[in-house]
């Protein structure tokens, strides 16, 4: 049910922002030097790494790290990647990961291949199992603020009370924080 979900809507989105979608492409490469996509090795279900792709709001050459891990994050930033980050159109290609599988629109966020922290915590818990998602329980609950143990104790929360409501439920207030573009640190 819920991959049949995530398939539909996710055809349904790439449909609707297929304008926006190239619009955005062509303004990160007109406003910065490199590919509009930037492919991100992230840890998906069971630990498998795959490839994510996002539109680029980092310079070509940023180290591959967690954007609050970098010294200055905002020197490393492209003109449009703070617009980018803050409205989460930098998300917007993720619709591809969702189509193969490698992601669904609820689960917890991927993590970077090198958050082992993350990754442990997670596989205690057997978070690992999830699907990672577009967004998650822990994204409504404090998104970039919250420290990993807190992300995690959510993730966990998700994994025992997952249903299709609690999807809806979480999409919902996704949309009504990204409109508000609360929960973003860079």
């Amino acid at each position: 049910m819920k991959r049949a979900f995530d398939l539909a809507f996710a055809i349904f989105l790439a449909c609707i922002l297929a304008l926006p979608i190239l619009a955005v492409a062509v303004l990160v490469r007109l406003t910065s030097p490199g590919p509009a996509l930037y492919w991100s090795d992230r840890v998906g279900r069971y630990n498998k790494i795959f490839r994510m792709p996002k539109f680029r709001s980092m310079r070509v050459g940023t180290p591959a790290v967690a954007t609050h891990l970098l010294a200055n994050p905002e020197a490393h930033l492209t003109p449009i990647g703070p617009f980018l980050r803050k409205s989460s159109l930098d998300e917007l290609p993720q619709l591809w990961s969702i189509l193969t599988g490698e992601m669904s629109f609820v689960g917890p966020r991927p993590a970077l291949f090198n958050q082992t922290d993350l990754i442990a915590l997670r596989t205690a818990q057997g978070i690992d199992a999830l699907v990672p998602g577009l967004t998650g329980w822990a994204q409504i609950n404090g998104r970039d603020e919250l420290p990993i143990p807190d992300k995690v104790a959510l993730d966990a929360e998700y994994l025992r009370r997952r249903s299709l409501q609690l999807d809806i439920r979480i999409l919902w207030l996704t949309a009504v924080k990204v409109l508000r573009r609360e929960g973003v640190s860079h």
